[in-house]
């Protein structure tokens, strides 16, 4: 507290000493605020033989300012009586400041402030991340097509393999057509762009389970793609033939192998690996089968499994478990690749 006490007579040890015991006091009372905030002026002095002395004081606080004056006919007196009266006002401004929620004013305008704020998701401050864009949907398909075509051609071999629609019933560009339509369109909520891949492989198998219902619940409905001749049973050699004649010149472009084509014996050993999946997981049931495949197959990662089949982690977790388990029961599947899966609980 910054105190500056004048004395306008002669000033005595007696009287310098009470006026400090009363500003010690006085301190006790002001200790909620800043030392430094708090200002005392006072002034001492004799008015007249007969009137005696005056003492006038002059507190500022942070959050009001008072005065007082008295008068007596010694110094200690007046001294007294001028601190005590400071004392008085200093308690009421503590007891109005500790009852201003009580104040209907301060009520009804704190009332308003809530009523009249903004969520904090509707200010300026707010960042929401980039959500996918039809831009985002076709540069990942234009890089990853073939990955999601993979994906599609192993769904359908599974549902097919497991009785769920008839062979050749769906093909995968119907299947892959209606998944980018879907992405494309406004019927949609779009995700953040960082889950672009889960929600298009969610789209994905959304799409085979509504081609794949039964054809009295969508109006029977008629593929135009079709072709409504009969098929050629006849095994014949002769559209080959057509096509490639045998005094044709080799060039160097029938040579030069395509990297990203499968040799033939991939294309056989990655059939070979579909049948055997199809018949150890036949008994499984399908959204294990699913949470497995996506997860050893396709490489996903649990928290992206769950955004694309919708089920929470924890189910995929035990999906896969399970769908592991079964595998490792499985005869032919377990002769066939003998050691590869550890003997472990986890996924």
């Amino acid at each position: 507290m910054n105190v500056h006490i004048s004395y306008r007579l002669h000033k005595t040890p007696a009287a310098e000493k009470d006026i400090q015991h009363q500003i010690e006091k006085l301190q006790k009372r002001l200790q909620v605020f800043r030392p430094d905030l708090v200002h005392l002026k006072g002034m001492v002095e004799e008015i007249s033989a007969r009137e005696g002395i005056s003492v006038s004081l002059n507190l500022r606080l942070p959050s009001g300012q008072m005065a007082v004056q008295s008068k007596a006919s010694t110094t200690a007196a007046a001294v007294k009586s001028a601190f005590e009266d400071l004392l008085q006002q200093v308690n009421k401004h503590k007891e109005l400041l500790r009852s201003t929620h009580t104040w209907p004013r301060r009520q009804n305008e704190a009332s308003e402030r809530r009523s009249s704020s903004v969520p904090f998701e509707q200010t300026l401050a707010a960042v929401f991340p980039a959500t996918v864009s039809s831009d985002d949907v076709r540069s990942y398909v234009n890089v990853n097509l073939s990955r999601l075509e993979r994906f599609v051609e192993r769904e359908i071999y599974f549902r097919e393999a497991s009785d769920m629609f008839a062979t050749d019933s769906i093909s995968k560009e119907e299947v892959i057509d209606e998944t980018i339509a879907a992405a494309l369109g406004d019927g949609q909520e779009k995700p953040e762009r960082l889950a672009l891949e889960p929600w298009l492989y969610r789209l994905a198998i959304k799409a085979l389970d509504e081609l794949s219902r039964p054809e009295g619940t969508n109006g029977g409905a008629i593929r135009l793609e079709e072709s409504a001749r009969k098929q050629n049973v006849r095994a014949s050699d002769e559209p080959e033939l057509q096509f490639h004649q045998p005094d044709e010149t080799i060039t160097e472009e029938t040579i030069i192998a395509d990297g990203r084509v499968a040799t033939p014996e991939q294309i056989v050993g990655s059939e070979e690996m579909m049948r055997l999946l199809a018949s150890a997981l036949d008994d499984v049931v399908p959204s294990q089968r699913e949470a497995f495949i996506l997860h050893a197959v396709e490489g996903f990662g649990v928290d992206e499994i769950s955004a694309i089949t919708g089920v929470p982690s924890g189910q995929v977790l035990v999906s896969i478990s399970a769908a592991r388990d079964h595998l490792r029961k499985s005869p032919s599947f377990v002769r066939q690749f003998k050691g590869r899966f550890a003997r472990t609980g986890t996924a």
